[in-house]
């Protein structure tokens, strides 16, 4: 494809690293035996900051991957993304309906020695539905599955009344609204890890604050972080984990590089093991055939946020002449170059299969494709519905050179496509991004989502009405009814199941233009050739360093 003006000025520029909730792309590094002569230490670059360390708070891939290695829920993937029992004693006992699941409880231990007991789920569930702590994840991955939690979240009903109970000590008895067919799947995700309560009660408000703050029941505990604005912190092995015999590395040292030459230039002096994921055509285009770069397509979707709580998005002919006025194959192929495949979908290709292997995608049409001459008469026919010649919007993004670059991408589209469109870029830090896109403060925003379980249902409920990830006042009925049956009367049918999620993808994007998809990412990491095991993940959390180990 010929690659425009702008692209080419892009190409030298561009780092993408916007952060989503969730994480994609099972990969594991060869495995390998651990040298008795290797020192099982590494060094592991990020490109940001970590937000939280508080389970119920987190909302960012780097916060919920350090959550995944130092604490341990119910169930986790393992390196050959299968699930099986982390703090289960092995697999659930149901009753027919498959609404009530019992689940024994390992003999394990805290970091602090402190056995882990059922009732740290019980505390740690009830605690995520106390509307006094403001958990986003909570009540969105509770809500509508376990019994009572929208009572409990609403203080209709008391935490007593959730369907999580402690039968025993080493027993718990979890109630569903209805069959869940991702049930154990939703386990694995940190909102649902234990928390011990007297620990939690011991440091009020000081808990989860930095590393000393915590306690862990995972492969590793932090033996260093200071919070939220430390640029490095350190995993030590948990010498009171369970599976301690099957964990290798001794110590991990991760520290930000916000500079993508910067962290090439460390992995290449031997001052880095893992990259943060490469973004620039350069570098990547430096690396093609080099056997220490990873790619994977991940599940991982970006899209277009366009905010209704503005009266010019409200109308819909300027959304779809938005949604289809951005060029999504220049974007890819000539400024990402990357991997990155344009989406003409919300829910990823090679992400969810049925019984018979087929994927969620087969046989799905394309959505919003990119057709700027009729993209222009939408605009001209919205402008003319609104009353107006001329519409100003705020584009929102981070104030990295990345967002920045992205940023000028789509307005530069947008603005030469759209006669009468002015973008306003707002560049702010990361987590003030975040805070704005929960108080639904923009107009504009580029957004991405990664599966948090295996099933498509992840990405489709996002938008129900006022769902707790929403922050962009969508809301159709119709959507609305087809998650419900989904999530409702059809749970027990799958191929009906589907084609409702299907169905409600149609509505969202062909008959709403509710938002607009760009592409699907594909992720590239330099990794030490000596690094074996090191695991990404296809959902939830994005990396695993249980299985990995130093090898030569």
């Amino acid at each position: 494809m010929k690659k425009s003006k702008f692209s080419l000025l892009l190409v030298f520029l561009l780092v993408l690293t916007i952060f989503v909730s969730a994480c994609s792309g099972k990969q594991s590094s060869d495995k390998g035996t651990a040298s008795k002569d290797s020192k099982q230490e590494a060094t592991i670059l990020e490109s940001q900051e970590m937000p939280a360390m508080d389970t119920i708070q987190a909302s960012d891939t780097i916060s919920f991957t350090t959550m995944n290695n130092v604490f341990e829920g119910l169930y986790r993937f393992n390196d050959k993304e299968e699930l099986v029992p982390g703090m289960a004693d092995g697999e659930p006992v149901a009753n027919k309906d498959k609404t009530v699941y019992n689940i024994k409880i390992k003999d394990a231990k805290w970091s602090n020695g402190d056995p882990v007991k059922a009732q740290d789920f019980v505390y740690a569930w009830q605690r995520a539905l106390d509307p006094e702590q403001k958990s986003e994840y909570g009540p969105y991955m509770m809500v509508g599955k376990i019994k009572n939690a929208d009572k409990v979240y609403n203080k209709k009903a008391k935490p007593e009344e959730l369907g999580i109970k402690a039968v025993s000590d080493k027993e718990l008895q979890i109630t569903l609204e209805k069959p869940i067919p991702y049930f154990q799947s939703l386990l694995s995700f940190p909102t649902f890890y234990p928390v011990n309560e007297k620990f939690v009660k011991e440091q009020g408000d000081k808990y989860a604050k930095t590393a000393k703050n915590l306690v862990y029941n995972g492969p590793f505990e932090l033996s260093s972080w200071d919070g939220p604005q430390a640029t490095t912190w350190e995993y030590k092995k948990n010498e009171e984990y369970w599976d301690k015999k099957n964990v290798s590395m001794t110590k991990l040292t991760f520290k930000v590089s916000k500079d993508p030459q910067a962290a090439v230039n460390a992995f290449e002096a031997g001052e880095a093991d893992i990259t943060p994921k490469l973004s620039t055509p350069a570098i990547i285009s430096q690396y093609e055939g080099d056997k220490r770069m990873k790619r994977l397509l991940e599940p991982t979707v970006f899209w277009l946020k366009m905010n209704q709580g503005n009266k010019s998005l409200k109308n819909e002919n300027v959304r779809r002449a938005i949604a289809t006025a951005i060029d999504k194959e220049a974007f890819v192929n000539d400024v990402l170059q990357n991997g990155s495949v344009a989406a003409y979908y919300q829910i990823p290709k090679d992400f969810v299969h049925d019984e018979s292997g087929k994927d969620f995608r087969d046989g799905m049409p394309k959505y919003l494709e990119t057709n700027k001459d009729e993209a222009k008469k939408l605009f001209e026919k919205g402008l003319k519905e609104l009353g107006t010649s001329k519409v100003t919007l705020n584009y929102l993004g981070d104030d990295s050179e990345t967002a920045k670059t992205i940023g000028a991408f789509i307005k530069d589209q947008l603005e030469k496509t759209l006669p009468g469109l002015d973008i306003n870029i707002q560049s702010v830090p990361f987590a003030t991004r975040i805070d704005r896109d929960k108080k639904e403060d923009y107009d504009l925003q580029m957004a991405g989502w990664g599966p948090d379980y295996l099933d498509p249902i992840t990405f489709s409920d996002l938008f129900i009405t006022g769902g707790g990830n929403n922050h962009m006042g969508y809301s159709d009925k119709k959507y609305d009814q087809l998650l419900k049956d989904a999530s409702g009367k059809l749970a027990a049918k799958p191929e009906e199941r589907w084609k409702a999620l299907q169905e409600a993808e149609k509505v969202l994007l062909q008959d709403d233009a509710a938002l607009s998809p760009i592409y699907q990412r594909a992720t590239n990491y330099l990794i030490n050739n000596k690094v074996k095991g090191f695991v990404i993940h296809k959902v939830g959390p994005e990396f695993s360093y249980k299985w990995m180990k130093i090898e030569g």
